[in-house]
């Protein structure tokens, strides 16, 4: 096996203290000795430490955005309005795909996902490109289409609970249960209960003031 090159070294030790230590408790001294690099590299491969946050994130979540966008092609081409349901399946279904339990690589990227969404640094999350720019517009739009009565703020910050529920839930089931705590279901059950749940939660009548 070929070993890897200065800058996937780099991006995997980065990608593995972000998501233990968060954005401001990670250091580049610390990223550089632990990938074995030097000081400079981080400069020379990336720009910045705001600019390697963003690689790393980006690639853990490529294969989700892909799998999001291929699911709502997938979608809009046998109908113009889905149902909620499969709407919620196509959107929340890949981080369950790319966060499997009993996976180290999973437990990092739920990790990594809490860590964007808690993380008070600003670096944290404004790591979205065009194309994950892309896909959320479309799933907004397509969301906004079946449930007409939210306003975009509501409907922003229940797709966001999307995120947040499974990225929670996968974390959980990466980690020791407490003591006295029955242990988080892992597998298509935990899934299913999810979709149910966040289906209900995104169906759910507008809140007014």
């Amino acid at each position: 096996m070929a070993t890897p090159d200065t800058r996937t070294q780099i991006l995997d030790a980065a990608e593995h203290l972000f998501a233990e230590h968060g954005y401001r408790g990670t250091s580049i001294r610390a990223i550089t000795k632990l990938a074995g690099a030097n000081l400079a590299a981080v400069g020379y491969h990336f720009g910045s430490k705001a600019e390697l946050m963003a690689a790393v994130v980006r690639r853990v979540t490529e294969p989700v955005t892909a799998a999001q966008s291929a699911g709502l092609d997938k979608l809009l081409a046998r109908t113009p309005d889905p149902s909620v349901s499969e709407l919620v399946e196509a959107f929340a279904g890949p981080l369950f795909d790319e966060m499997p339990a009993g996976d180290e690589d999973g437990a990092r990227t739920s990790r990594l996902i809490v860590t964007i969404l808690s993380d008070p640094a600003e670096e944290a999350r404004s790591w979205t490109g065009p194309a994950e720019d892309s896909v959320r517009e479309r799933y907004f739009a397509t969301f906004a289409r079946v449930l007409p009565g939210l306003s975009p703020d509501e409907l922003s910050f229940r797709m966001r609970g999307i995120f947040a529920v499974t990225a929670v839930d996968r974390l959980q089931v990466h980690q020791q249960p407490s003591p006295g705590c029955a242990s988080p279901v892992a597998g298509e059950a935990a899934r299913r209960w999810a979709i149910t749940f966040l289906t209900a939660a995104m169906s759910a009548p507008p809140v007014r003031p």
